[in-house]
C-alpha cells in the first residue's frame, strides 16, 4: 500500500465545539484526540497532523466516575530533587478545571513532536465563553 504525503494548503481544518457538560472525561476525551488526530478523516496518515481544531466548554462541569474525585492524583515534577509534586482531581477542579480534560486528551496523542502540534489545536474553557466565534465552530455531537 501506498501512503499518500499531503501539503498544507492541500489540508482542510475544520473548528468543532464540545460541550463537556455531563460527558464522562475519558469517553469524550478519546472522542476529542481522536478528532484532534484526523482518524475521522479518509485521508487519515499517522505521520502528519491532518486533524481538526476542537474546542471544549464547560470543562468545570465533566463527570467522573466512581472514586475518581479523590482518588485520582495527578503528579508533576519541579526538574529540582526530590521536587515531585502531586494534586487531586476534586483540588484542580476548584483551581484549573480545563486542565483536568487538557490533560485527559493529551494523554491519548503522540508523545512526539506531532502530538504537541496536535495539542495547539485544543481549545479548553471552563465556562461557556468563548474566544472562536470568527471560526464558526460545528457543534460535535459525541456518541457516549
Amino acid at each position: 500500500m501506498k501512503t499518500t504525503a499531503f501539503k498544507k494548503i492541500d489540508v482542510q481544518e475544520k473548528w468543532f465545539i464540545v460541550d463537556a457538560k455531563d460527558k464522562i472525561l475519558g469517553r469524550m476525551a478519546a472522542e476529542v484526540a481522536s478528532i484532534l488526530r484526523g482518524k475521522h478523516k479518509t485521508t487519515f496518515t499517522p505521520n502528519q497532523d491532518l486533524g481538526d481544531h476542537v474546542i471544549v466548554i464547560n470543562a468545570e462541569k465533566i463527570a467522573v466516575t466512581g472514586k475518581k474525585e479523590t482518588n485520582k492524583i495527578y503528579y508533576h515534577h519541579t526538574g529540582y530533587i526530590g521536587g515531585i509534586k502531586s494534586t487531586t482531581l476534586k483540588k484542580l477542579r476548584a483551581e484549573k478545571p480545563e486542565r483536568i480534560v487538557q490533560f485527559a486528551i493529551q494523554g491519548m496523542l503522540p508523545k512526539t513532536k506531532l502530538g504537541n502540534a496536535m495539542v495547539k489545536k485544543l481549545k479548553v474553557y471552563a465556562g461557556e465563553n468563548h474566544p472562536h466565534r470568527a471560526q464558526q465552530p460545528e457543534v460535535l455531537q459525541l456518541s457516549s
